[in-house]
């Protein structure tokens, strides 16, 4: 990398912008010949000085790209400023911030002395007045002078009160400013380059040497991203921005004039650098990278300047819309090239501060950098699929159809059951199989809680099996007069591979003095709540893919106070199972109960009893139960 940036200092000289200006130089000496004893020597570019937050997950509540700059930047010689309201400029600007490597803010209309409004509203970054510096009004349209004048001590009222642009500005020490669009600032004590539109650029940056990127609204944001500081871009907008931009195949009157296109050069409508004298900005270069940072972005319109100064402090991004990582086999594939368990995550957008701050991204962000993922992609178990699993015991027939043939047999017949499925729903159907772990017994048994626990070791082959032909496992529990916690503990190991989740079925949890088929089981919900806090800590401490939860269900008295349930972990998708069987209309109605007050959060299942019900329902009218079943289980 750091060889890179080295090439890009040889052959981008960055000697600044140029725009054309009124005796902008008149008062410079002449330029003479030194004696042969005297040897000039020219200044090496300056670099700004760059940073990482001690945190390894800072989120950015960021819409000027300030949040962006103070975080990255320790101290930057240029800045790059572009209207908040117009996206053509603010493309310009990102492609010139990223060769110049300075940091891009947006600047936001402020009432000028008068009371009018509007980009070119002149307070110095000092506070001070701007009599004294060059008049933003003094040159001919489109362009204007640009120069430097002393700073008087502002007072304190007048720096808190000042522009977040303005005191980023001279928090970063600056020593000029690159003003894209139609921004006229005045900036005490900083040379001021305007550059009203691409024609403005100076050849020296490398922008505009080929076609320019023409680049739709829409996908702005990733545009700026993809920008590559050695062999920087030109994005202009493919159409109409909807703000005052200058288009760049017809810059305004009094803007410099594209030189006429030869060989090789930018075709028609393309704008061309042009080479007028004016004032420049210090030659600069990009800083090397500064260490493992990366930037995540949901793609909202108000991260471009965020995403453009990320990556002129040399940092990678990466697009994760709606803000969870987990979401997707893109948004994974993105986050884990890179990103892993050290590197320091940057996240800007408002689909990342609703998930409720630094703490609730880095965990996702952490998960997703695995690169693990469910069975047909991404991390999250509902979000764009549905299960169809088959329901037993291995060896056992008489627990369900899962113990009718051997395990081969079985994965195959999964596949085949799932198949039925998938051409009744856009989302993706994957087999599964949900295996009872824990089978209630008519006897106490050895330990006296009328619970027959398989061995987590009979069950492994099984698990991965199922793992390497890209099926779910669900455990479920039977625990008897155990509690649902004691026996999901007995499976950790289990529960630690990513396709497996767990089942805890309240039918046959029973009290001190009951035993199974005299009584139907019930469950407290601190109780379910206990499992839920486990098994979530389970899933983030692991960095696992999301993990189901089934709470299996045919009566509102088996789960006391669902009501309180604990809905409030995205490590799991939770499912209320309804598991009664019988007639149709019997099953329709204990559907619809279940429903009634129901907490938020839920996903529904079915099961589909091939002996017990009455019709058994066709895959086609299994779906059309309301909601549609993200799980449906045949027993």
């Amino acid at each position: 990398m750091l060889r890179r940036h080295r090439r890009l200092a040889a052959a981008v000289a960055l000697a600044g912008l140029t725009i054309a200006v009124a005796a902008c130089t008149a008062n410079e000496p002449p330029v003479t010949e030194r004696s042969s004893t005297t040897r000039s020597t020219t200044p090496p570019p300056q670099q700004p000085d760059l940073q990482l937050p001690s945190a390894p997950t800072t989120v950015l509540d960021d819409a000027t790209g300030v949040a962006a700059s103070r975080a990255l930047f320790a101290d930057a010689p240029v800045v790059v400023l572009a209207p908040a309201d117009d996206t053509a400029a603010q493309l310009w600007a990102a492609s010139a911030a990223v060769a110049l490597g300075a940091p891009m803010l947006l600047v936001q209309p402020e009432p000028s002395s008068t009371g009018t409004v509007g980009p070119s509203a002149a307070t110095p970054a000092d506070g001070t007045s701007s009599a004294g510096t060059s008049s933003a009004g003094a040159s001919s349209a489109g362009a204007s002078s640009a120069g430097t004048s002393s700073a008087a001590t502002p007072s304190a009222s007048r720096q808190a009160a000042e522009a977040p642009w303005r005191a980023e500005v001279r928090r970063l020490g600056a020593k000029a400013v690159l003003a894209v669009g139609d921004l006229r600032p005045s900036l005490a004590g900083l040379t001021v380059v305007h550059a009203p539109d691409p024609t403005a650029f100076d050849p020296s940056l490398g922008l505009g040497s080929g076609t320019a990127l023409r680049v739709p609204v829409g996908d702005a944001v990733a545009a700026v991203a993809g920008l590559d500081r050695a062999h920087p871009a030109l994005l202009v907008p493919a159409g109409p921005t909807g703000g005052p931009s200058v288009s760049p195949s017809a810059p305004t009157s009094g803007a410099p004039t594209p030189s006429a296109p030869t060989s090789g050069t930018p075709t028609s409508g393309t704008p061309t650098p042009s080479a007028a004298a004016g004032p420049a900005l210090p030659r600069t270069t990009p800083a090397p990278a500064p260490g493992d940072g990366v930037l995540l972005t949901d793609g909202d319109a108000s991260t471009l300047a965020a995403v453009a100064t990320a990556r002129a402090a040399g940092l990678p991004v990466a697009t994760v819309p709606g803000g969870d990582p987990r979401a997707s086999s893109a948004t994974v594939r993105a986050v884990a090239s890179v990103t892993d368990r050290s590197s320091h995550v940057l996240a800007v957008g408002p689909a990342f501060s609703a998930l409720g701050g630094a703490t609730q991204v880095d965990w996702r962000v952490r998960t997703a950098a695995t690169g693990t993922e469910l069975p047909g992609g991404g991390q999250l178990v509902f979000s764009h699929r549905r299960l169809v699993a088959l329901y037993g015991t291995p060896g056992d027939p008489r627990l369900g159809v899962l113990g009718e043939q051997d395990l081969p047999a079985t994965l195959e017949r999964a596949d085949d059951l799932a198949g039925t499925y998938q051409g009744l729903t856009k989302d993706r159907v994957e087999p599964s199989l949900e295996i009872i772990a824990t089978i209630a017994s008519r006897g106490a048994g050895p330990d006296g809680n009328y619970s027959d626990e398989r061995p987590a070791a009979d069950l492994l082959p099984w698990v991965k099996a199922a793992q390497e032909h890209g099926e779910f496992v669900i455990l479920d529990l039977q625990p008897g007069r155990t509690d649902f916690l004691t026996q999901a503990k007995e499976y950790e190991e289990l529960l630690s591979y990513p396709n497996v989740g767990l089942a805890l079925d309240p039918e046959w949890r029973l009290k001190p003095d009951q035993v199974h088929l005299r009584q139907i089981g019930s469950v407290g919900i601190d109780e379910v709540n206990a499992v839920v806090t486990w098994l979530a800590d389970l899933t983030r401490r692991e960095q696992l893919p999301q993990k189901a939860l089934v709470l299996h269900q045919f009566s509102l008295s088996m789960i006391h106070d669902r009501e309180k349930l604990d809905t409030s972990r995205p490590e799991l998708a939770i499912v209320v199972h309804a598991d009664g069987q019988g007639g149709q209309p019997a099953k329709a109605g204990t559907w619809r109960a279940l429903q009634r007050n129901a907490p938020s959060g839920l996903h529904w299942g079915w099961k589909n009893f091939l002996d017990e019900d009455h019709p058994v329902l066709t895959p086609e009218q299994t779906y059309q139960v309301t909601p549609a079943p993200v799980l449906v289980t045949y027993q």
